[in-house]
């Protein structure tokens, strides 16, 4: 699948994935609670062939990328299902700063020799590059999570695909909104569906989203062997949060960039990582690349006890995990096991959709109440 040069994407994202526009039939696919199906037609059980709250999600997410999706019940397993499509002993080069469990699952398959892992920076493409020249796998993030590096994906992407090397990019942080991998020549885009794409922090789901058909069939048998299949009701919720992505994703970034610079003059801050700032080591290449920047954005403050204070004192934005709902998160991920190359002071922050200047507020007060309890 093309994305329809016709459409936009803030319309695909409300048109794609619908039912047939015949009379009498709903504009929203209803959620299909089947397990089973009567026999002889095209899906006798749902793990083997879907259903329609799932293709209708598919369809929308595929629209939007350029490719044809495959629902997951979350994005790790969506991950999953692209690694172990590899062969043994695969040479995979992935990014030092990823998301954490793309991180773990890649160590423990390394550990018991299903695969070998180089990390890279790949924020440098020579580096990048000669890591990944003998590759059988590049996986990809940019922005990546937590350091919100940036990475040259359409130079990267093609590098990979000359190599022979299977590619795949991590877009959750980007959303289909703001960049599609798959046409600077990627053969994988991993979305967390959990993200933006759901946007209320009410469901677990993944996506994959795939190039061609050998590709996408090649995940799909993952999905049914594995057992690893999204449930009805969050692929319902998932399209339905993806109907409102570009209203949100819009009003989140506008906001973030605000954030973002007056974060940068606040004297408790000494780093702000935003591609959206001149300043930025990755802002070229992002203003190259995507087609906005985004509402992810880190900071970073004096050490572990200055950042934890600053999450302990807030009052809007709230402490949590995960991003990209409707409501602004920040977490000091250096906490957290296995991120050892993080700075322990950096604070991540998902932009939401409350007034930017009550945020601002919030952050402001956090970061001073912070600062005299030192």
């Amino acid at each position: 699948m093309t994305r329809d040069p016709q459409l936009r994407a803030e319309t695909l994202a409300i048109t794609a994935g619908r039912p047939p526009a015949v009379p009498g039939n709903p504009l929203s696919t209803p959620i299909v609670l089947a397990s089973n199906f009567h026999a002889d037609g095209p899906v006798e059980y749902s793990r083997d062939g879907g259903t329609d709250s799932w293709r209708a999600l598919e369809v929308a997410v595929g629209a939007l990328e350029g490719g044809t999706a495959i629902a997951f019940g979350s994005g790790m397993a969506a991950a999953a299902a692209i690694l172990e499509s590899m062969p043994t002993g695969a040479c995979v080069v992935v990014p030092s700063d990823c998301y954490a469990g793309v991180r773990a699952l890649l160590a423990d398959g390394a550990a018991h020799g299903r695969w070998k892992v180089t990390a890279v920076d790949i924020t440098d493409t020579r580096a990048t590059e000669q890591a990944a020249w003998a590759a059988d796998l590049l996986w990809l993030e940019s922005p990546t999570n937590p350091l919100i590096d940036v990475a040259d994906l359409p130079r990267l992407c093609a590098f990979g695909r000359d190599r022979g090397a299977r590619v795949v990019v991590d877009n959750t942080f980007a959303t289909p909104l703001l960049q599609q991998p798959l046409s600077f020549g990627a053969d994988y885009v991993l979305h967390s569906a959990t993200k933006f794409i759901g946007g209320h922090s009410d469901l677990l789901m993944g996506l994959a989203v795939a190039r061609d058909a050998e590709s996408a069939e090649s995940v799909r048998r993952r999905r049914v062997l594995a057992g690893s299949t999204p449930g009805a009701l969050e692929a319902y919720l998932a399209l339905r949060g993806l109907r409102t992505m570009p209203v949100r994703l819009e009003r989140a970034q506008a906001s973030a960039a605000v954030l973002a610079a007056r974060l940068a003059e606040h004297p408790a801050v000494s780093r702000v990582r935003y591609p959206g700032l001149a300043s930025d080591p990755g802002h070229a290449r992002a203003a190259a690349q995507m087609a906005g920047f985004g509402a992810m954005l880190a900071f970073e403050v004096d050490g572990a006890t200055a950042g934890d204070a600053v999450c302990a004192a807030l009052r809007v934005a709230v402490s949590a995990t995960s991003l990209g709902g409707v409501e602004s998160t920040l977490e000091r991920r250096a906490k957290l096991p296995g991120q050892e190359h993080i700075p322990p002071g950096l604070i991540r922050m998902s932009v939401g959709l409350e007034h930017v200047e009550d945020l601002w507020a919030d952050l402001d007060q956090a970061l001073r109440a912070a600062g005299s309890a030192r």
